[in-house]
């Protein structure tokens, strides 16, 4: 839509474009045809000035030194005729010269007194010519140019015999000469002009070809995009750097779809993982409860009864045996919540760190699931030697990571043997999960449409990425399965800058 402020201060709507009357019209193909308009026109003119200003002096010249070379020729031929004072044969003489060129506007001869001896005027000679020009006999010849009716003249002066017999003139306009001046200029205008509607030509039809409708296509597609539609492309049509533009618009497009794919597939795992927390703690929920019920409330029961027979006892033996026996249920019942309480989560996380947690939870692994575990750590004294043990964020995302990858061992793999490798720099630490089981290509399932062997792999990379981590999945059919995970300590310490 297109509006137009109402003052200095006033501001348009979002989503709204303010636009002058006269942008309408400057699209891409006006301006650059008017640029090779401009370009055509500034070309002409300065041909037309190159053409005043330089050839008019070079045309000029060349009149004047033949107006020099035939007043030369007459005052040669005359000199016998003046000698012999043959007034006809200087009639002739002059008659000719004058006619010898279209240019030549009169011509006539002098004798050394300055007195008129013949003339090619045809209506009278001029007295006050006479006197517009001498030469000496000293001079080769002497030039005069004044202005007259008919335009500028250029009048030559030429002593006859080194200025003995007389002095011969002629004048030489320039009519001819601003003729073909005019002449050139008019050429010149006129291809001006072709050149001109051929650039208008050109500027309408084949940069709109070349440049606009390709450039058009982009604004299109760039405001289908906006729009969300990520499946526009554009043509590419050339090789240049429109062509460059549109071949990278259209990957640009395809990462979008592609970027926009993945986001939708990693919120669908995180929903269904959402939902898979849930009800897992639901269902530990229902577990609890039914151990408390079943485990925890028949030993309360039993030692209610047996407090009671204890009670009831008539002799002291009696009561000694059931004593005993009821320290024996105790007992039992403290393994039963101890037990129970470690599942939940392990107290030794809490009170003395990760590795003596992944020590006990690998021994139980191993006794529960029957794989061989290999537990190595580097820079793990947690507080021996003097080394401060690591966050507990990062403590717990690392122990819930190796749990989960070993569960995943026990679960898929089919392996007999696993190894856990803990390493600890100044500033990240790593954890390495290796198993020697079938393995899988991991392609393939990142690609399956089947989540549900994926959400173990996702909720580990969750956990890493909430604490700024990484966690990379190697494994090929037939060579076992690496996770690799690597987690950042200063941003689990707040310190990061």
């Amino acid at each position: 839509m297109t509006v137009t402020a109402r003052g200095p201060g006033a501001a348009a709507p979002a989503g709204w474009v303010l636009r002058s009357p006269i942008s309408r019209w400057s699209s891409l193909r006006t301006k650059v045809t008017g640029i090779i308009l401009a370009l055509v026109v500034l070309l002409g003119l300065a041909i037309v000035l190159q053409t005043r200003y330089i050839m008019i002096p070079a045309l000029e010249h060349q009149l004047q030194q033949r107006a020099i070379s035939i007043a030369r020729d007459m005052a040669a031929r005359s000199a016998d005729m003046v000698l012999t004072n043959d007034l006809f044969a200087l009639h002739q003489l002059a008659m000719e010269t004058s006619g010898l060129n279209d240019d030549v506007r009169y011509a006539f001869i002098v004798d050394r007194s300055g007195a008129l001896l013949v003339h090619s005027f045809t209506e009278g000679f001029p007295a006050a010519l006479l006197l517009a020009n001498e030469v000496s006999g000293e001079e080769r010849q002497s030039l005069r140019v004044f202005r007259t009716e008919e335009g500028t003249i250029r009048d030559v002066a030429v002593p006859i015999a080194g200025g003995i017999a007389g002095t011969a003139r002629i004048g030489m306009g320039e009519h001819r000469l601003r003729q073909t001046v005019a002449g050139l200029v008019q050429r010149e205008l006129a291809f001006t002009a072709l050149t001109s509607l051929l650039g208008l030509a050109i500027g309408f039809y084949y940069l709109n070809a070349v440049l606009v409708r390709p450039l058009g296509g982009l604004v299109q597609s760039t405001a289908a995009v906006a729009g969300g539609d990520l499946s526009r492309n554009v043509r590419v049509g050339t090789h240049d750097e429109i062509g460059e533009l549109a071949q990278a618009f259209n990957q640009m497009t395809e990462q979008l779809e592609r970027s926009r794919r993945e986001l939708k597939a990693k919120e669908d795992l995180r929903l269904q993982l959402l939902n898979r927390v849930i009800t897992a703690q639901e269902d530990e929920r229902r577990r609890i409860a039914r151990e408390l019920h079943d485990e925890t409330g028949q030993y309360l029961t039993s030692l209610m009864l047996g407090l009671k027979a204890v009670e009831e006892a008539r002799d002291m033996d009696t009561a000694r045996r059931t004593s005993a026996a009821l320290r024996e249920m105790t007992e039992e019942a403290l393994d039963v919540v101890r037990d129970l309480s470690l599942e939940l989560r392990p107290g030794l996380l809490d009170d003395l760190g990760l590795v003596p947690a992944l020590q006990r939870h690998t021994a139980e692994y191993q006794q529960r699931a029957g794989i061989e575990v290999d537990l190595c750590t580097t820079g793990m004294d947690d507080g021996m030697d003097g080394t401060q043990r690591l966050p507990g964020v990062v403590e717990l995302t690392l122990y819930r990571i190796v749990q989960e990858a070993l569960t995943n061992v026990a679960r898929h793999s089919g392996a007999r043997k696993a190894a856990v490798c803990i390493s600890r720099s100044r500033d990240s630490v790593s954890a390495t999960v290796e198993d020697d089981g079938r393995g899988f290509d991991v392609g393939e399932l990142a690609g399956s449409e089947s989540r549900r062997g994926r959400l173990g792999l996702f909720g580990m990379q969750e956990r890493a990425s909430l604490v700024g981590g990484r966690l990379a999945i190697e494994s090929a059919p037939g060579s076992g399965t690496t996770v690799y995970v690597r987690l950042p300590l200063a941003a689990a310490r707040g310190d990061v800058s």
